[in-house]
Formats: structure tokens, C-alpha cells, sequence
């Protein structure tokens, strides 16, 4: 495949630098976001020895502004983008019981592995569209539970890996109203889990006794962004290498609506056309 430009969030550390650096052996132009100045360069320099063009982008995606401000600066900096790999996450925390916010006030889960990927992805829409065909890949989890509407910050029974599980899913049908969404403009929208358990921080963080290296999400991740024989496919979540059924919630029309217009509430966003 040519070479592409790809943009891959919380790239400093875990599965989003296993993913940089495939993709920097394979010689593609990155575009690397980290919140931490000092692991950014880090990843940015081990990349580059690899060959291809780096750019390093720092933002906190806990901060809604930031996350505007960073495809502000994509858009003005960078003459395309063929993909954007949603992969920086908050899991389920050290303290999984300490209920956390993000600068706007939101649930930290649901603000990061949500709203932001989101907005990111809104954000980048005239890029992306002006590079098509072009991808978008959020990496999501096998760990979904049902969105409460009534509680969807989870402000009652509080837990650091259910507010993890209900993001994911939030994420997995955000995916899928985006692919339904701009169908025939050449952007394509998929979403996978990875691999289980991989040898993160945030597995590790939160207590669990990591399964698999980071390779293993690595390999099917890329592939969602470089498979020639997936070029077209959209709206999809794939367990690995398989595409397959999310959470029954992420079907329901009615429960997508309310999640979007939220959404889009939330993040101060007209809708898609």
C-alpha cells in the first residue's frame, strides 16, 4: 500500500506505541499525540530511526479545548490525512472507586474515551475528507455495559472499570452512527477490541495480571488500517481479526440517538448532515 499519514492518539506508551512503531517500519508518516512532553519526544525520536517522517502533538484529551486545539492544529499543519487511530484511553484507574472528572466536568472515562475520539474525529472531518479514501480506527474493548441514561456519568455506584465498559460501548455505537453518517464520502469508520488483557499500564494499574504482549493488539489494529481488502468496509466492530457482534445496546437505534444527541449537546456540535 502507499504511504499514508496517520494520525494515532496516546502513542507514547503500550498499544499506541506498538502501533507507531509497525507503522514507522512500514514507512508511513506519523503524527504522534501524547499528553507527557518528555515520553512524546521519546517516541517520536525511536520512530524516526525507523525511517519515515515523525511529528510529535502534545495535548491532554481530558480537556475538551486541548482536544479542539490539536485538530486545529492538524488541519493547519499537515497537507492530508489518510488515517486517524482513536487509541489513547483512560481505563479503569489505580483507584477504581475514586470517581474522576475531566476539565469540563465530565466523567473522565466518558470524557476520554468518548467525547474526545469524537470531537477528534468532527475536528478532522475536513482533512479526512480531502485525503479520501481515508480510515478511522477506534480502538474500543471486549469489556461493554449497558449506558444507564438516566445515570450516564455514573454518579451512583461509581467504579473505575463499569464507567471503562460503558465508554467503549459509547464509543462502539458513536462508531457506527459516524460510518451511517458519512457513508460516500470515503471516510470509513471501524472500531475493534484488540487483543485481551495485553501488557499495558492500565492493565497492570488497575490490578489485572496482563494475557498477552502489546503485539497482539498491534497486528489487528493495523490491519484495519492498511488491509487493501478492507478498503470500503465501514460500521464494523471486530473482536481481533474477526468481525463480529458489540453489545446488544449498540443496535438500538433509540438508545444511539439519545447517546448522540448528547453527544453532540456535550460537545456544543451541530449534526452531521
Amino acid at each position: 500500500m502507499d504511504t499514508r499519514t496517520i494520525l494515532i492518539t496516546g502513542a507514547t506508551q503500550g498499544l499506541g506505541r506498538g502501533i507507531a512503531l509497525d507503522l514507522a517500519a512500514r514507512g508511513h508518516t506519523l503524527l504522534l499525540h501524547g499528553r507527557d512532553r518528555g515520553r512524546l519526544d521519546a517516541v517520536v525520536a525511536e520512530a524516526r530511526v525507523l525511517g519515515p517522517v515523525v511529528r510529535g502533538y502534545l495535548a491532554d484529551l481530558a480537556d475538551l479545548d486541548q482536544v479542539r486545539a490539536l485538530a486545529a492544529r492538524v488541519r493547519a499543519a499537515e497537507p492530508r490525512l489518510d488515517a486517524l487511530v482513536n487509541n489513547a484511553v483512560a481505563g479503569g484507574g489505580a483507584e477504581p472507586l475514586r470517581r474522576e472528572l475531566s476539565a469540563q466536568g465530565h466523567e473522565l472515562r466518558f470524557a476520554v474515551n468518548h467525547l474526545a475520539p469524537y470531537a477528534l474525529v468532527r475536528g478532522l472531518l475536513p482533512l479526512l475528507t480531502a485525503s479520501a479514501p481515508a480510515r478511522v480506527v477506534n480502538v474500543a474493548s471486549i469489556g461493554q455495559e449497558e449506558i444507564d441514561f438516566d445515570d450516564v456519568m455514573l454518579e451512583r455506584g461509581y467504579e473505575g472499570l463499569r464507567a471503562y465498559c460503558r465508554s467503549k460501548l459509547a464509543m462502539i455505537m458513536a462508531t457506527f452512527e459516524l460510518a451511517a453518517a458519512l457513508d460516500g464520502t470515503g471516510v470509513t469508520v471501524n472500531t475493534l477490541h484488540p487483543a485481551h488483557l495485553m501488557d499495558t499500564e492500565g492493565v497492570r494499574s488497575y490490578g489485572l495480571t496482563p494475557a498477552v504482549g502489546v503485539e497482539e493488539g498491534v497486528r489487528p489494529t493495523v490491519r484495519l488500517l492498511v488491509d487493501p481488502d478492507l478498503e470500503g468496509t465501514t460500521g464494523r466492530y471486530f473482536d481481533r481479526f474477526t468481525d463480529t457482534r458489540a453489545h446488544d445496546q449498540a443496535y438500538d437505534t433509540g438508545a444511539r440517538a439519545r447517546l448522540m444527541a448528547l453527544t453532540h449537546r456535550l460537545l456544543e456540535l451541530p449534526g452531521l448532515p
